[in-house]
């Protein structure tokens, strides 16, 4: 009896965040290392499954890096970084997009379609707006990374007939440019320019640490709460620097844009999503103005 009492609480605690957030929009990314752990995947995919359900309008937004490299080296593909940043050639955008589109984002779907939630696979380059990548770095030399774009613009309308309909997006991180060429984007900037154009109420961002920490050999040394005016010195001390730095840049972004929230949460806790979203202590680092 006593533990059935306690699952009311939990109930209980959540509903006042279910009310505030019933017919709001959130948008969820995810990627990296998570997309090759299946029940993980399937977790995650549960939670979005509840959060529909409850009445909430998520919106999610996927990568596919491992799979993606997988690909290459199957096709014999080079693969060479820039600062980091996959190059990706001529030949290699046409097996990114296929490795996207036709076998991440219907794989998500399905198992979306699988826990009952209506879920529809968009492909990026469909309703994304990108210009070509190009950074000249403080020597002046020109850095190309090829088919990598940048986001610039979102048709929302499909997004919004989906929502409209209780559907699920599940959005691929590719853009288009004026000539119709197709470029690869990172997956943190898409989702953060759906979620400003949507003016979603929340933008979450899955990741593989518990957020952001003060001390990256302690998993953890988390920051709760982040205010928007303290990213630059955080930036400058190091603290916020990798594969984190797109994702508070993003979030600086959303907020400003009027996001209210945004989250980093740690992929690998079981419902870390519900317990970010639903709970009043939160599992990962917030940011706000």
């Amino acid at each position: 009896m006593q533990s059935t009492i306690e699952k009311a609480a939990v109930l209980i605690e959540a509903l006042p965040y279910i009310q505030a957030f019933r017919g709001e929009a959130v948008v969820v990314k995810f990627g990296g290392s998570i997309m090759d752990d299946a029940g993980l995947v399937e977790s995650i995919l549960r939670d979005i499954a509840f959060m529909e359900c409850i009445g909430l309008h998520p919106i999610l937004v996927h990568g596919g890096g491992k799979a993606i490299s997988r690909r290459l080296k199957e096709k014999n593909i080079h693969t060479e970084f820039v600062q980091g940043l996959r190059v990706t050639s001529d030949e290699a955008i046409r097996e990114v997009e296929s490795v996207l589109n036709d076998e991440v984002n219907p794989e998500i779907v399905a198992k979306l379609m699988k826990t009952g939630c209506k879920a529809r696979g968009i492909h990026g380059e469909d309703i994304i707006l990108a210009e070509k990548k190009v950074v000249v770095d403080v020597n002046g030399v020109k850095l190309d990374w090829g088919h990598v774009g940048n986001a610039l613009a979102v048709d929302k309308e499909p997004i919004k007939a989906y929502l409209s309909s209780d559907i699920v997006p599940v959005i691929t991180p590719l853009g288009y440019d004026s000539e119709r060429r197709i470029y690869n984007i990172n997956a943190d900037e898409t989702a953060t320019l759906i979620a400003r154009e949507l003016r979603a109420r929340k933008l979450v961002f899955l990741s593989d640490v518990p957020g952001l920490l003060k001390n990256e050999a302690d998993r953890k040394d988390v920051i709760s709460t982040l205010k928007t005016d303290d990213v630059q010195k955080l930036i400058e001390r190091g603290v916020i620097s990798g594969g984190m730095l797109p994702k508070i840049q993003g979030a600086v972004e959303a907020i400003r844009a009027g996001v209210q929230k945004t989250h980093i949460i740690d992929a690998g806790m079981p419902h870390s999503l519900l317990l970010e979203l639903f709970t009043e202590k939160g599992v990962g680092t917030e940011i706000l103005l």
